[in-house]
Parts: C-alpha cells; sequence; structure tokens
C-alpha cells in the first residue's frame, strides 16, 4: 500500500539556490580578476638591440652612379643626313677625330650662293675705287686747269693796274681785268672745296664696299664651318661614351649626337632622399663603395632643387678607384654628416623619424616577456638613432615593425 511523504520544508530549496548563484557570483569575478593572457612573438622574425652609450657618427647612405669630371656633350650644328659611323662607343678619340659624317645639299647650295656674292662685292669694291679715282684725277685736272686760268687773269690785272697808274689804260679796262681775276679766284675756291668733297666721299663710299665685302666674306665663312661641321669631331681627347645614331637618320641643329669623356678622372652622384639631405654640407668626408673596393671622396656639390624626391649629391673621389671602375657604374655612397662624442643611442627602428616620439617594446628582465614604452628619439645616422628618453643604458628593445601589436601593452617573446 502507499505511504505518505511529508513534504520538504522550502526554506532549504532557498538556500541551496542562493549558495549556487553566490558560487557563480565568485566564479565571474575570479575570472574578471584574472589579467588576459599576453600575445606571443616570434623572436625569430623580430630584430632586437641593446641600447648603449657612447660616440655615434651620423650619416647619410645613398644611391648614385660614376660619371666622368669632364663630360662634353657633341651636338648638331646643322641638320643633315648621317652618312657614316666610322667609330662606335668605347672608342679612344682625339680633339679632330670625326665621329661621324652628315650631308645636306641645301648647305653646299648656300655656301656656293655665299661664295657667289661675295665675289660680287669684291667687284663691285674693285670698280668702284676705279670710278672714285677717276673722277678725283678729273677734279685735280680741272683745279689744275683753273689755276692756270686765275694766274693769267691775276697777271692781267696787275698789269693794267700799273698802266692805270700812269694813265696809260681806260678805267674799264682795269675794272674788267679786276673782275674777271675775282671770278676766277672764287671758280678756284670752288672747285677746290668740291675736291675735298669728293675726297671725303670717296673715302665714305669705299669703305662701306669694304664693309660689305667683309660681311659678305663673314657669310662665306659661316657657311664653310656649316660644312665642314658635317664631319663631326670628337672635340676633346677622351673615350667615345655614347653615339646614340644610325645610317640614314635625320639630324637637325642642337640635337644631342654624342658625348665623349676623360676616363681617368670619375666622381660620385649620389641621390639623397629629401627628407635626409638637410644636414648635408659641402666639404663632408664621404665614402663610395663600387662593390670592388672603396673610395674615399668629399662633398663638393649639392644640386638646389630636389627631383622626384632626391637631392643630386656630387662626390670628388681622393683615392685611387679600384680596377674595373668605368663611368656609369652604380656605386653606394655614405656621407658622415657629424660625430657625436657621447650620446645614447639605440639601432634604428623599422618606423618613426628623427626629432619624434614612438612607442617600443622593450624586454623586461626575463626575457620572456617585452613591454610597451614610449621612447623619445632625437638626431639619426644610417643604422642607429638617439635615444633622449624612455630608455636606459644595457635596455633591450625590439626595433622591428610591431604595428601587429598596437593594442597590446605586453607580449610574450618566443624562441
Amino acid at each position: 500500500m502507499d505511504i505518505a511523504r511529508a513534504p520538504r520544508p522550502k526554506r532549504r530549496r532557498y538556500l541551496l539556490i542562493g549558495g549556487g548563484l553566490a558560487l557563480l557570483l565568485l566564479m565571474t569575478y575570479g575570472l574578471r580578476s584574472l589579467e588576459p593572457r599576453a600575445p606571443s612573438v616570434n623572436m625569430a622574425t623580430q630584430y632586437t638591440d641593446t641600447v648603449s652609450r657612447g660616440p655615434m657618427v651620423r650619416e647619410v647612405r645613398a644611391p648614385g652612379t660614376l660619371v666622368p669630371e669632364r663630360m662634353v656633350i657633341i651636338s648638331a650644328v646643322t641638320a643633315g643626313r648621317i652618312e657614316a659611323l666610322p667609330l662606335r662607343p668605347g672608342a679612344e678619340v682625339e680633339a679632330s677625330t670625326v665621329i661621324a659624317r652628315l650631308t645636306n645639299p641645301d648647305v653646299d647650295l648656300q655656301l656656293l650662293d655665299a661664295q657667289r656674292q661675295l665675289g660680287t662685292a669684291q667687284a663691285t669694291l674693285i670698280t668702284l675705287r676705279s670710278s672714285l679715282a677717276q673722277q678725283r684725277l678729273q677734279q685735280e685736272g680741272a683745279i689744275r686747269q683753273m689755276e692756270t686760268e686765275f694766274n693769267a687773269a691775276d697777271r692781267e690785272m696787275r698789269m693794267f693796274a700799273a698802266l692805270e697808274d700812269k694813265n696809260l689804260a681806260a678805267p674799264n679796262e682795269v675794272a674788267s681785268a679786276r673782275d674777271r681775276a675775282q671770278s676766277l679766284a672764287k671758280q678756284l675756291e670752288y672747285q677746290r672745296e668740291q675736291l675735298q668733297v669728293l675726297a671725303r666721299s670717296v673715302d665714305a663710299q669705299i669703305a662701306q664696299a669694304e664693309q660689305q665685302v667683309e660681311q659678305m666674306a663673314r657669310i662665306v665663312t659661316f657657311n664653310q664651318e656649316r660644312k665642314a661641321s658635317m664631319n663631326v669631331q670628337a672635340g676633346e681627347p677622351g673615350v667615345l661614351q655614347e653615339l646614340p645614331l644610325e645610317l640614314g637618320q635625320w639630324v637637325v641643329p642642337g640635337q644631342r649626337l654624342g658625348r665623349v669623356a676623360q676616363p681617368g678622372r670619375l666622381k660620385a652622384e649620389l641621390r639623397v632622399p629629401e627628407s635626409q639631405s638637410k644636414d648635408i654640407a659641402v666639404g663632408q668626408k664621404a665614402t663610395i663603395d663600387t662593390r670592388n673596393g672603396v673610395v674615399e671622396g668629399r662633398v663638393i656639390r649639392i644640386d638646389p632643387i630636389a627631383v622626384t624626391g632626391t637631392v643630386l649629391v656630387e662626390v670628388a673621389l681622393e683615392g685611387q678607384l679600384p680596377a674595373g671602375a668605368r663611368s656609369d657604374m652604380s656605386v653606394d655612397g655614405t656621407i658622415e654628416i657629424e660625430r657625436l662624442p657621447d650620446v645614447l643611442y639605440v639601432g634604428r627602428p623599422g618606423y618613426g623619424q628623427p626629432e619624434g616620439t614612438i612607442t617600443l617594446f622593450k624586454v623586461e628582465p626575463d626575457g620572456k616577456h617585452a613591454v610597451r614604452v614610449q621612447v623619445q628619439l632625437g638626431r639619426a645616422s644610417v643604422s642607429t638613432i638617439e635615444v633622449r628618453n624612455g630608455l636606459e643604458v644595457g635596455d633591450r628593445v625590439i626595433i622591428s615593425d610591431m604595428s601587429d601589436f598596437a593594442d597590446s601593452e605586453r607580449v610574450r617573446l618566443q624562441r
């Protein structure tokens, strides 16, 4: 038969529920008070460096090329068609060596026309001189004839004057002789003035004709030089660096035909990033790595204009060039900006700018974790940078890019 059970008291059930809720709250609080697990970093792919104190050399590194110290660009003087190319780049040349021959019939015609005009001007000058000389002789003859007539009239006037004193000549005859002598005197003076005017005119006309001949002679010389320039010469001893021409090609005045350089003297042209060029100055020491040896040098010029984000810096080479060094060879240059005698420095991080503030992960003493720190940077070099605040001597920091852990204050280091 069934036995009736007594009901359980409700108070015990409430106690069990309350204990469960309290246990759940304690567990939740404990889990929330635990620190989150730090993300891990594979140290095999990271670069670290230790903060040091001592001298630091500030340097700027840039790529560049070797170029001749003296280089001559050969340009076309006149238009023409390439008829012959007796040499190719790399050949040694003298100043008078012909590197290309051009042809242009128009240049020949212009020379012939200028020579014809010069001949005409010379003939005109000869004719003018002869004509003016003849006019001068005629004027001088007229003066001599006039002088003869004047002298005869003068003697006749004096004779009638003497006869008049003796009352042997009529006054009318005396006056007539005097008037004739005075008239011939004025005509003689006029003829002499005419001769002076003619003499001045002769000099001016001959000078003008001679100037015309001289101008035509210069035109002939110019056209002769144009024709001679069609045998293109090197212009300077050296090595023919380039000759970008083809047979049959038509060139125009001013077009670049070639380049001649002296191979014995080279300099380096470095392309320095614009952001790193502000501290470069003329006279600073530099080293040029030709990949076959290192040559000492010195900065001699800084281009005032930046091109595509870089500044051209010229370096004169002071040491002996290694074997095989030649024009247009790619090199790497390092320019020494200054020497800092005693500074706190570390390897240059892969991010951040000089004179700025960045965050780095500093390795903790246990070597198993790294914590984020704020670091104030100073002056920079190629591979090192000055530390002004945030780190101490002996601190080891990760200098690789840690942007993937920007939200983490602490990381675990895995070996």
